[in-house]
């Protein structure tokens, strides 16, 4: 299960999706570039299903513009205006 944190105030997801989504320039979906946190990729988060009577179902970031650790299952990155821990 994968795990995501923004680290100013600790909010985001975990669940079985885990998906690394690669953007068209018109905002459609190019690829999904695996599970993992990289470069010029969104980050998205959460349930594989809807959750019953939950407020969010998963957590997507924005581009990931730098990554700053990187230990196999534990990736810490910035997008364009967020700090976040991955795990899994």
């Amino acid at each position: 299960m994968a795990r995501l944190r923004r680290v100013s105030d600790g909010k985001g997801d975990c669940g079985a999706r885990s998906e690394c989504i690669a953007w068209k320039k018109d905002g459609t979906i190019k690829k999904i570039m695996g599970r993992k946190p990289k470069l010029g990729c969104s980050i998205l988060v959460g349930s594989i299903t809807a959750r019953t009577y939950s407020d969010q179902d998963y957590w997507l970031t924005t581009v990931v513009t730098e990554i700053i650790e990187d230990k196999g299952d534990y990736v810490k990155f910035k997008t364009g205006n967020s700090v976040y821990e991955w795990t899994e």
